[in-house]
């Protein structure tokens, strides 16, 4: 007969015996320990390969080779001793992996747990030690970004043998995705009110009134229209794996100097988590200058009425509400930062002096590193309602702007455009834009309309070509029309009236300086030539001079005539 095995115990603490019965000898070996077993010949090996691969507890026999990555195997070392001290279980527990590893998001860490038991096919509730390194290690070899966002929506996914995913599981992807990306600002963590209403603005978008869609098309849904969403999460899951032993005080380890570290490294480490600070940060406006409107009871400066508890809003006072909520809540800016090109919001550089007759040179160059970028600044340019509407007040506002820009339209039945311009707007008769030339929807539902260059298109006096803003690679089929008053909006074939109209600035300081100096410079230039001095040698030549004579008016210094 050929050798026979069995295994026991439940997790990968308790002992397995193994035995074989060898061809020649007859002798019998047992070993314990995460289901291992120690065989006297190669055949007995293969053998014990292709009949028992797992052990309950997730480990994988076949990989016995000591861990080359050595802060996966000192974290799984601690947290196995946490699992034992508080359940008494020789492994790795999800509520311990997420109290410890993510203690500020324990919903991603016990996702991400329940993610690697699901691919390590455990039968316990809980990863053995090996187990437990080994989907680690894999987990942090993923290096293709298709697999990587595939595997995020799989763990936020139900993990059931259809693996089909339900619009609330791809909500959920995105509000953590959302709430990782406004923690780790100088302020604080950011918040939006209107938060809902743009992750439902994809969601729909994405499963268009179907209840359930497969990974692999949601993940070329998200890769064609929000590429840089998801790929934040998994550099925070890695940075986590990777530093947490660093970062979990023990009072036991106080004098292991491989696991405890400074409290200054330790919260430096927090703070950076390896993240791209791709998020802009939207300058707010002057508190002391103009107002949107008046309160609920129609008071101007800002002040609102007092409103009976209880008691619902009239239809003038929902559609004032509606009128002033801006166009760009922190919400659609991540959104837009996460689907737009990286020149839109790329972080800023600013210089890092570094002393060099420090003593501590290795500290100041960690800071440095950690200083030297800083989230974008998207500046407000152009307000319809604070500037005033029309085609003079967009082009005086935006024109000279030599940085990437978003000109946001809102019109009625709550549709939101979005053009994306990464150069300066100019009129002319021909397309402009580079790569980075977008045109999206936000409202009601997103979707990237197009993204090519030379697709943008501003005329408002060149006679002989159309007047008004279009976007689209094709002139004689824009996507986008927007007429010469800038009043109304084409989208499909409809005409939608415009309600109000935001210009924001994705550039740096330097580019809003610039503009600044030339409307300064075109003012100064309006005042001198408001009056001309000029003696009488060039009156005489002046052709205004022939005009006035030309209306009969010859004495020039005579009021009566």
């Amino acid at each position: 007969m050929g050798n026979t095995h069995s295994s026991g115990g439940k997790g990968s603490g308790s002992n397995s015996p193994s035995k074989s019965k060898a061809s020649s000898t007859g002798d019998k070996q047992s070993n314990g320990g995460n289901g291992s077993v120690t065989m006297t010949s190669g055949a007995a090996a293969a053998s014990i390969a292709r009949g028992m691969t797992r052990t309950a507890s997730g480990a994988d026999i076949q990989d016995r080779s000591q861990t080359q990555f050595q802060p996966v195997d000192k974290l799984g070392r601690i947290l196995a001793k946490k699992c034992e001290e508080l359940h008494g279980i020789s492994g790795v527990t999800g509520d311990v992996f997420a109290r410890y590893v993510f203690p500020k998001y324990p919903d991603l860490g016990l996702k991400l747990f329940r993610y690697l038991r699901f691919l390590s096919h455990a039968k316990t509730e809980h990863l053995g030690l090996v187990a437990f390194r080994q989907q680690c290690e894999k987990f942090l070899a993923l290096l293709d970004d298709s697999v990587i966002l595939e595997s995020y929506v799989r763990m936020f996914g139900d993990l059931n043998e259809g693996e089909l995913i339900k619009p609330e599981n791809l909500k959920n992807l995105l509000r953590t995705c959302y709430n990782l990306a406004m923690a780790h600002y100088s302020d604080g963590p950011q918040t939006c009110r209107l938060l809902n209403r743009t992750l439902d603005s994809v969601v729909q978008s994405c499963f268009f009134s179907k209840e359930s869609l497969s990974p692999g098309y949601i993940c070329r849904w998200l890769e064609n229209n929000v590429p840089r969403l998801v790929p934040p999460i998994h550099k925070y899951c890695v940075h986590a794996l990777s530093t947490s032993h660093r970062t979990i005080i023990d009072n036991s380890m106080v004098s292991n100097s491989e696991t405890v570290v400074s409290i200054s490294a330790i919260n430096a480490g927090e703070a950076s988590y390896g993240l791209e600070l791709q998020t802009p940060i939207l300058e707010k406006n002057n508190p002391f200058g103009k107002e949107l409107g008046g309160g609920l009871g129609g008071i101007s400066g800002g002040a609102s009425m007092p409103r009976e508890p209880g008691k619902p809003l009239t239809d003038e006072e929902r559609e004032r509400l509606k009128n002033q909520q801006p166009l760009l809540p922190l919400s659609e800016a991540w959104l837009l930062a996460g689907s737009l090109p990286p020149l839109y919001s790329k972080p800023q550089s600013v210089p890092a002096p570094i002393n060099p007759n420090s003593a501590n040179l290795t500290s100041h160059i960690f800071l440095a590193k950690l200083l030297s970028l800083v989230p974008s600044h998207w500046t407000s340019l152009y307000d319809s309602r604070l500037d005033g509407s029309g085609t003079n007040r967009f082009l005086h506002h935006v024109l000279g702007y030599r940085g990437p820009n978003l000109v946001l339209f809102r019109c009625e039945d709550d549709l939101l455009f979005c053009v994306a311009n990464p150069n300066e707007w100019r009129e002319t008769h021909l397309y402009i834009g580079d790569e980075g030339s977008c045109c999206l929807q936000l409202l009601p539902k997103f979707q990237m309309l197009e993204k090519k260059p030379k697709s943008l298109y501003l005329n408002t006096h060149i006679r002989g070509y159309p007047k008004g803003l279009r976007a689209g690679s094709d002139p004689r089929k824009p996507i986008l029309i927007v007429d010469e008053h800038f009043e109304r909006l084409e989208y499909r074939s409809l005409q939608h009236k415009i309600l109000s109209i935001e210009v924001w600035g994705c550039g740096n300081q330097q580019q809003r300086d610039v503009q600044l100096d030339i409307k300064k410079w075109q003012v100064k230039e309006a005042e001198r030539q408001r009056t001309v001095k000029m003696t009488a040698a060039d009156w005489m030549d002046h052709p205004d001079r022939y005009l006035l004579e030309l209306g009969g008016r010859q004495n020039y210094n005579n009021s009566s005539t």
